[in-house]
């Protein structure tokens, strides 16, 4: 029955992915964006898809043309189309984007990441304002796990780890948030790995099912409230701080494309992200509107 359940969310995921591809490809070399028109991408959850969205909007209103490519895939996939020239914009996580980058391992806080960042950014690509709204890593577990457990923190889960799966996106395996930070940092090693989404349906179906007991999941998403989930404090800083930041190419950032994307990072908060999150996971709202909606309320 558990893997009934999976699957179906599986066959769900694939459809709603396979609905919101833009034209273009991004499999083989640099199909690099044409003329004057700004390709902003974006990472294949509904977060980054809004903010793509969001970044989108608020260049239309700048006078810039766009087009988003939605879901394109991990940071692994994202970061190399950016460079190439297949997309030209990418709404990224401070922390991150710095542990991709291999910078400064010993940086935390927003001000010590964002500031670890400017020294490793790619070349040929430009960090814009980070705002301050905040999207971490978290591990969450279902109520009934914390309590059986006695889960507060990451932590806590060492003694027991062995007998439990673990269940998050691939890159989980090699991050500093998902298996290595977690060994690294609290000497916890699970007992199995099992591969889902980005803290999606497959993910909450997983643990409400009971396929896997912990995941990795984002501080902003409304399915942690929906479900009664409980996420795990990470007192050892295995999730580094996540401000919102656009990352541009350098040879698109000028004044307009600049000064658009500044002022949104200067009026995103972290409550904004929660309450669209839900707008759109909950009340299934188009991710485009609701970036239309949000941008007109700036």
């Amino acid at each position: 029955m558990k893997k009934t359940v999976l699957a179906a969310a599986a066959a769900a995921v694939a459809l709603t992915l396979g609905g919101c591809a833009s034209s273009g490809s991004l499999d083989g070399g640099s199909e690099e964006s044409s003329g004057d028109t700004i390709t902003i991408g974006s990472a294949n959850f509904s977060e980054n898809v809004l903010l793509a969205h969001i970044y989108a909007e608020a260049l239309e209103d700048a006078g810039v043309a766009t087009t988003v490519k939605p879901n394109i895939g991990s940071r692994e996939v994202i970061i190399p189309a950016l460079q190439d020239g297949s997309i030209d914009i990418v709404p990224e996580y401070s922390g991150a984007l710095l542990a991709y980058l291999g910078g400064d391992d010993t940086a935390f806080s927003s001000e010590d990441v964002l500031k670890a960042l400017d020294a490793v950014v790619p070349e040929g690509t430009t960090l814009l304002e980070a705002a301050s709204a905040e999207d971490k890593d978290t591990l969450v577990v279902t109520a009934e796990t914390a309590e059986k457990y006695s889960l507060v923190s990451i932590g806590d889960l060492q003694p027991v780890a062995g007998e439990l799966v673990l269940g998050g996106p691939p890159e989980t395996k090699d991050r500093r948030a998902g298996v290595p930070g977690l060994k690294e940092l609290y000497d916890v090693t699970f007992g199995e790995f099992k591969s889902v989404d980005l803290g999606g349906p497959l993910t909450v179906a997983g643990l409400n099912g009971g396929d896997i007991d912990v995941a990795l999941m984002f501080t902003t998403q409304s399915a942690i409230a929906e479900n009664n989930f409980v996420s795990l404090e990470d007192p050892e800083y295995m999730s580094l701080a996540e401000n919102i930041i656009p990352i541009v190419r350098s040879d698109r950032a000028d004044d307009t494309v600049t000064e658009a994307l500044n002022a949104v990072s200067a009026k995103l908060t972290t409550e904004d992200l929660i309450r669209m999150n839900r707008e759109i996971e909950v009340d299934k709202k188009d991710p485009q509107k609701v970036a239309r909606a949000y941008v007109d309320s700036l």
